[in-house]
């Protein structure tokens, strides 16, 4: 009998010579680190809604929804005919626009504590305007961030991003430049303020929902008695909301859970589907990047920042046509409510099955991990060993992966976690649950599970 491996790379042979050619060109074949997986990647011909085909024909529902950055799903007709109207128009004008004014307005009308926006391209620029803004404000040189909470790939954020957590994540990085890191425990506010009471602290970053799409879930109390401890402080309050902003709520994490921070990190959602990102926050804060037209302070004061594709007219209006349905919160409530339902639907086969695992996350994102329950995991109580949740379910998380690709279903790799979309219904939620069911099946076939 085939193994899992063996049927995917069979079925894939376009997909196979594709790579082939990619990682001749490409380091290991692939633009995004979480796209290389063993055998080799499947490559993608079209998409549409909650679906996308590859060059083979095989047809799946995609969890991973852009990165998490289709929110509305593939190729929305609000979206798509607002990217046609403006490139008719132009799609780069090296000058304002009233698409940007409207996109700013708008997300300040929707995400709390918005009360300036600057636009960029990243998640990773974000993250890394928002720390120096901080720095620059307080007079402060220290960062305190989280362990396995991703911000970016700029070097200041590159400790403790992955299990082991005292070797940055990436090499190339000076010792010298994460002196300034410092990291705190998940969850534990009696660390976080010893890091305070030891260090002269700028800022506090963290993704408020958990670690990378709530691998390691934060406790909704500890975000609460965080933003009240960091008031009391004078410390910068940033959330990295790149993938909980316009997904938990219209308001993302901040509305979700009701604590409003200094700074947000903006991505993924904000800009309809297109490469676009913003930093929004108080206006004290953001006016250190403001031009005052005083020549010594906007060039030893300012904060600078620069990039060629800010707010261009095209990323603004996919951002506008998006923000403009996702605003009433109407998609995210469904989607919520279809997420608790995969979640338990998931966690059904499971017990089932009788194979030792959870499916955990929140709002529209889930997580699979096979080996242990939530109780031992320590989610319910949010008591969790980041080390272990970081590490995930081991080799078996990569053949559950190739397992659910057989099945029809995509979603991240790395951490075995998935985003829904708006272009899922019910019949999509079923859809994924009989896959994993099956995977479940076929996984035990081959005896990679207790």
């Amino acid at each position: 009998m085939a193994t899992i491996e063996q049927d995917y790379a069979d079925a894939r042979p376009k997909s196979k010579a594709l790579h082939a050619r990619a990682v001749q060109r490409m380091p290991s074949g692939v633009a995004h680190d979480g796209r290389s997986f063993a055998p080799f990647p499947f490559y993608v011909a079209r998409a549409d809604g909650a679906r996308k085909w590859d060059v083979d024909g095989h047809e799946y529902i995609d969890c991973w929804s852009g990165h998490g950055a289709l929110m509305l799903g593939h190729n929305h007709p609000a979206v798509l005919k607002a990217i046609q109207e403006q490139a008719r128009l132009g799609t780069h004008y090296s000058a304002c626009s009233e698409i940007e004014v409207r996109w700013a307005e708008l997300i300040c009308s929707i995400v709390p504590g918005a009360e300036r926006v600057r636009f960029m391209m990243t998640g990773t620029e974000t993250t890394a305007l928002a720390i120096r803004v901080a720095r620059a404000f307080t007079g402060r040189q220290h960062l305190v961030k989280f362990e396995a909470h991703f911000h970016g790939l700029h070097d200041a954020v590159m400790a403790a991003v992955k299990d082991p957590f005292e070797i940055p994540v990436s090499a190339g990085v000076p010792p010298s430049t994460l002196a300034t890191t410092l990291v705190a425990r998940n969850n534990d506010l009696a660390h976080v303020t010893e890091l305070l009471d030891d260090h002269e602290v700028a800022a506090v970053i963290l993704e408020p929902a958990g670690a990378r799409s709530m691998t390691v879930p934060t406790d909704p109390a500890f975000l609460k008695a965080l933003r009240q401890l960091t008031r009391e402080r004078g410390v910068i309050l940033i959330f990295d909301e790149v993938v909980t902003g316009f997904r938990m709520a219209a308001g993302g994490a901040q509305e979700y859970y009701g604590v409003t921070a200094d700074l947000t990190c903006l991505a993924k959602a904000v800009a309809g589907g297109l490469p676009g990102a913003a930093l929004v926050g108080r206006a004290d804060l953001l006016d250190a990047i403001t031009l005052k037209g005083d020549a010594k302070r906007d060039r030893t004061q300012r904060v600078a920042d620069q990039g060629t594709f800010s707010g261009t007219p095209l990323i603004a209006a996919a951002g506008v046509a998006a923000l403009e349905i996702l605003k009433t919160g109407q998609v995210q409530r469904e989607l919520n409510r279809l997420g608790d339902r995969l979640r338990g639907a998931m966690n059904a086969v499971l017990k089932t099955r009788g194979v030792p695992g959870c499916v955990y996350g929140a709002s529209s994102i889930f997580r699979i991990f096979l080996g242990a329950g939530a109780e031992e995991l320590g989610i319910p109580t949010y008591r969790m060993d980041a080390t272990r949740l970081d590490r995930g379910m081991g080799p078996v998380g990569g053949t559950l992966h190739l397992a659910m690709l057989l099945n029809g279903v995509d979603y991240s790799r790395g951490a075995s976690h998935g985003w829904m979309n708006g272009a899922m219904s019910e019949k999509h939620v079923d859809l994924v649950v009989d896959a994993f069911d099956r995977s479940i099946v076929r996984l035990r076939e081959e005896k990679q599970l207790a």
